[in-house]
Parts: structure tokens; C-alpha cells; sequence
């Protein structure tokens, strides 16, 4: 039979005949239905009691750096990484959001730290950058992670802290199978088995944490076993070091001459006056005497330290060669040795006595300077003389190369004599340092007697 809004067929249930726009609406309430279960089935829950709110980090690339793997030290190197963090593991991309996307997808290998068991911490000794800090994971690897903009890796820093505390305090378990991901420069959140690590067994836990710690333990053992080792090595070294005067006697090591004290230098050279200073005075007088500003001028300082090299290393030296043709490269030599003595030629204890000559009245100032400069040592003494008798005979020039005693006096005054302490006026030793030199000049041959002599 036929009824209407029914249509009976043999063992068939009848059917409503709806009105079209009522048809509709379940159409689209199905529709929509089907949509949410879908994406229901599309998204991974976490278990009750471990959903965290997903921390954003909005910054910039990080710089990264990875100085050991195994334990074993690596060249350090920076680069520029895209920086994923997900609940177990922290990933690397050399470009950005489309390779992380990309390498997300199963089947995709980023390059990861994994965070089970790491230990993070600040570092400034590790890298000369600012705003560093170092992740050290069980197996031995080593990464420095840096930004320019402190509150950037500070950011990284407190979410992946707080992911490796997540995962110490046993909320690992569910957290690494859920890869909740947080990326710089993101405001989404990516929900994707990125690592598909299966469930970890509390045993199993248990067991990475123990092989954890012993790495630790026996990481900083080895390390501080190391360093007690190295300064073990040193301190025999140093024990066992021969002295000096065992490496003179051998020849392994020579004295120099610049530098070295007028006693100490003429004991060795068994002479009373520097065997340097007798060659170049010599070497002036043969083709130097007539130079335009002699002493007054400067020579190369770079060929001057080559002279002083060569002499220092007790080489044969001749000073006519080529090499030391100009003769203010001789002339400033001379000057260095004596202005780099350990004391002046002039001793420091005569210094103030000599000021106190140069005061008294003309006849008295010349028998005084006389008497303090024949108290002197022998080897400063015989240098003195020899020294003034050579600027006398350069004076007697003076029509040649244009020096004056005063011009002289200038040069040589606080180069052969200083106080061994500048407690007073360095202008006001300056001037009686030339007053001195200047006296003696004028009065050489009545306080050291004709040459020769």
C-alpha cells in the first residue's frame, strides 16, 4: 500500500519524505560533525595532567656552535641555525620555516640535541661572545647557542631548561612522544610526531638517569685527573729546570750587552771600557767627525735594533760595512746602550753629589766634579773618559758639523745620568743633568789630564 510521506516495499522499513530545506540543515550539521571528529582524530592529545601551556619565542636565528661530540673536542665553529624546540629534543635547520616543515614530515632526519639527561648552563669561558650558554648531553656532545639580544637567548634559555626539568622529573615519558614544538619568530605551535620515540619504560628511565650520571662522574674525573696531571708535569719541570748560571756555563744561553751592567759586562769581556763602545766611538771618528748634526740626529731605528741584535748575539760585527753606512744609525746605537744600562754611567748614588758640585764657585766646581768622577768604578771611569775625550775631539769640529757644547750637553745629559728615584722635578733634573755634561766638557782636560794619559 501507499501512504503519503511513507513508500512500503517487501521487508523494507518505510522512509520520511522531508521537506528539502529541512534536508539541509542535517547535511550541514553532519558535515560539520564530521569536520571536528576529523580533526579530533588529527590532533594528539596529551594524557590527562601533562597538557602544558606551549611557550612562544619570538626572536631571531640563533648561532650555533658544537665543541664536542663523544667527548671528543671539535673545532669551534659558529653558523647561523633556525632553532626548534620541542618537548625531547632541540632542532637545527640551516634555513627556516619551509626545510623545518619539511624535515618535520615522516621520514625527515633534522639535526637534533637530544634532551633527556642534558645539563644547560652559562658560560663566558667557552666563547669570547656575549649572551652564550652551553647544553652538554649524556652521550658526550657539546653545543654553545648565542644571540646578539640578551632577552632572545634568554627566552631559549628558560624554555629549554624547563623542558630538560620536565623530562628529569619523569613528565618525559608522555612529553617526548608528543613533540609539542616551539619556534623563534612562530606565534603556532606545530603538533607533529617529529621523533615518534615509542613510550619509555619507568625502568628504562631509570636506567638512562643512572648511565647519566656515572658519564658525569666520570667525565669531571677524567677532566679534573687532567689538570691535576698537567700541573703535576709543570711543577717537576720546574723543579728539574737547570739555573741560569748552568745554561751560561753550557753556552745555551749568552748575556747580552744592551741592558747588561757596566761591572757585569766588562768582568766578561775582561776589559775596563764595553768592547761596543771602544768600536763605535773608533768607527765615528774615522768618517763621522764632520757629519751635519752628529749625535744630534736620529738613525733608522729599525737597522739601529738590527745593529743592537747582532751585538747582543756577540757576532762578529763591522761596523764599516754597508749595512751601517749611515753613520747616525752608529751614533744613535751608542746612545741606546747607554741609556738602557741597568744604572747610568754616571752611578745613582753620585748624582745627587754631582748637582751639589756644579752650585759651588768655579774653582771649587772643577776639583769637586774631578774628585767624584775618579771615585767612580773603574770600568765607568776609563768609559767617562774615553767618552768625553771623543765628544771633546767632536767639538773641535764644531765649524763642520755644526755641534755646540750646550748642543752636546742637550744630547748626552739625561742619557748618561738619572736619579734612581723621580721624586723631584724632571724638568729640574733635566737641567742640572745638562749642566753637568756641560761642565765637564769644558773642563775635560784638567779633570782627566791630556789624552793619552
Amino acid at each position: 500500500s501507499r501512504f503519503h510521506g511513507f513508500t512500503n516495499y517487501r521487508n523494507k522499513q518505510p522512509a520520511m519524505v522531508l521537506p528539502g530545506a529541512v534536508q539541509m540543515r542535517i547535511k550541514s550539521s553532519q558535515s560539520s560533525t564530521g569536520e571536528r571528529l576529523s580533526q579530533t582524530k588529527s590532533m594528539v592529545l596529551p594524557e590527562p595532567g601533562t597538557l602544558q601551556k606551549p611557550t612562544i619565542l619570538k626572536g631571531e636565528y640563533l648561532n650555533k656552535a658544537k665543541i664536542a661530540e663523544g667527548g671528543k673536542k671539535l673545532r669551534k665553529n659558529w653558523n647561523s641555525t633556525w632553532a626548534v624546540l620541542c618537548s625531547n629534543q632541540l632542532l637545527f635547520f640551516k634555513e627556516s620555516k619551509q626545510e623545518a616543515v619539511a624535515n618535520l614530515k615522516p621520514g625527515g632526519k633534522p639535526d637534533g640535541v637530544d634532551l633527556c639527561g642534558a645539563v644547560i648552563e652559562w658560560t663566558t669561558e667557552k666563547s669570547s661572545r656575549k649572551n652564550v650558554f652551553q647544553i652538554t648531553t649524556p652521550n658526550g656532545h657539546e653545543f654553545l647557542l648565542q644571540a646578539d639580544h640578551f632577552p632572545t637567548i634568554s627566552k631559549w634559555y628558560d624554555a629549554i631548561k624547563k623542558a630538560v626539568d620536565s623530562l628529569s622529573s619523569g613528565a618525559g615519558g608522555q612529553s617526548c612522544g608528543r613533540a609539542s614544538l616551539h619556534r623563534s619568530n612562530s606565534t603556532e605551535c606545530l603538533s607533529r610526531p617529529t621523533c615518534e620515540p615509542t613510550k619509555p619504560k619507568p625502568k628504562e628511565t631509570k636506567s638512562e638517569n643512572r648511565r647519566s650520571i656515572m658519564f658525569k662522574l666520570n667525565y669531571s674525573a677524567s677532566d679534573s685527573a687532567d689538570k691535576n696531571g698537567v700541573k703535576n708535569r709543570l711543577k717537576k719541570f720546574i723543579s728539574r729546570r737547570p739555573s741560569m748560571k748552568t745554561l751560561q756555563e753550557k753556552g745555551l744561553i749568552k748575556d747580552r750587552v744592551f741592558g747588561c751592567h757596566m761591572l757585569t759586562l766588562c768582568e766578561r769581556e775582561r776589559t775596563t771600557v764595553p768592547t761596543f763602545v771602544k768600536l763605535c766611538i773608533e768607527e765615528v771618528e774615522k768618517r763621522g767627525v764632520e757629519a751635519d748634526g752628529i749625535y744630534r740626529v736620529s738613525g733608522n731605528l729599525a737597522i739601529i735594533q738590527k745593529l743592537r741584535f747582532l751585538v747582543d748575539q756577540e757576532e762578529e760585527l763591522n761596523l764599516g760595512d754597508s749595512q751601517w753606512e749611515d753613520i747616525h744609525v752608529i751614533t744613535g746605537a751608542l746612545k741606546m746602550f747607554f741609556r738602557e744600562l741597568p744604572e747610568p754611567l754616571f752611578p745613582f748614588r753620585f748624582f745627587d753629589l754631582f748637582v751639589e758640585a756644579i752650585s759651588k764657585e768655579p774653582t771649587q766646581k772643577v776639583q769637586a766634579l774631578k774628585k767624584l768622577i775618579h771615585q767612580a768604578p773603574k770600568p765607568n771611569h776609563n768609559t767617562i773618559k774615553l767618552l768625553f775625550h771623543h765628544l771633546r775631539r767632536v767639538l773641535m769640529k764644531s765649524q763642520k758639523n755644526l755641534m755646540s757644547t750646550q748642543g752636546i750637553s742637550i744630547v748626552f745629559g739625561p742619557t748618561l745620568m738619572w736619579p734612581e728615584f723621580e721624586s723631584g722635578n724632571m724638568e729640574v733634573n733635566m737641567v742640572y743633568q745638562n749642566q753637568i755634561v756641560e761642565s765637564i766638557l769644558i773642563e775635560c782636560v784638567e779633570i782627566f789630564g791630556p789624552e793619552g794619559m
